[in-house]
């Protein structure tokens, strides 16, 4: 099997949402982009851009990983959640080295973004409804900070409010190897009611695309925040018998005979 992994798919893979269809199982809501200043953006929440129990908090951090950010955020908004976005100074960096994609056009992907050192803004209160929160990729630093209780970013206080309001926090951590540090802050967290959700890839559903492999973990970590999609083929007795024969179809045809 033939595997499409040049870093060029992997920018291409960042441009623009997949045409895999999407299902989900969230209420629907008007949609608006707004990049404007704190004090305008807190006027506009008041007005509401949909169900404000229907809002995603996604935050990006330094690890590599960027385009499981930008995935999450399309498949949201395709499926009418509204994001509120938060990049670190870290993740601007991996921004530019892993994708072309600019500031604003990182942004454009989400409803709403905030200045990461914004630690006033409407996510750093838990008044603030949402359904919950989505790190991706988490670094070990943010990993740290949220294990402390440390709060010196609008990232790590957002998730540090997520945890107190007893809602989900999916932590998408990319690092190898571990050492203790990292393992002994992922229980921690996990102690504390996230989710640590490494992006592992799996290859039961055969992929043959980068694409493939990212719309996998996003896909699951959605899962992990009570979202539904069908981004990626859920392992059953159908998909079973498919792989055994090659995964064709005309295998599963014969066999079903």
């Amino acid at each position: 099997m033939d595997v499409a992994v040049p870093w060029q798919a992997l920018r291409l893979a960042v441009r623009g949402p997949s045409a895999r269809s999407v299902e989900c199982d969230c209420t629907m809501g008007p949609r608006r982009r707004t990049h404007e200043h704190t004090n305008q953006r807190m006027e506009h929440d008041m007005v509401g851009l949909t169900n404000d129990s229907n809002r995603v908090v996604v935050g990006v951090t330094g690890a590599t990983g960027v385009v499981y950010a930008v995935r999450a955020l399309d498949v949201l908004r395709e499926l009418g959640v509204e994001t509120h976005l938060v990049v670190t100074r870290s993740a601007a960096l991996t921004r530019d080295y892993e994708t072309d994609l600019s500031k604003e056009e990182l942004e454009s992907h989400a409803d709403v973004s905030y200045p990461f050192s914004d630690v006033g803004a409407p996510l750093s209160s838990g008044s603030f409804r949402t359904r919950g929160m989505l790190i991706a990729p988490t670094s070990m630093r943010t990993l740290a900070e949220i294990a402390t209780g440390v709060t010196s970013s609008l990232v790590s206080r957002a998730a540090d409010v997520t945890l107190k309001e007893r809602r989900p926090l999916v932590l998408m951590v990319r690092e190898a190897p571990l050492n203790l540090v990292h393992l002994r802050n992922m229980a921690a967290v996990t102690e504390a009611g996230a989710t640590v959700f490494p992006p592992v890839p799996a290859f039961y559903h055969r992929p043959t695309t980068i694409e493939e492999i990212v719309d996998h973990s996003v896909g699951r970590a959605l899962d992990q925040l009570g979202i539904h999609t069908d981004l990626f083929p859920r392992w059953s007795e159908d998909l079973r018998r498919r792989v055994r024969h090659g995964g064709s179809d005309a295998a599963h045809a014969e066999t079903a005979d």
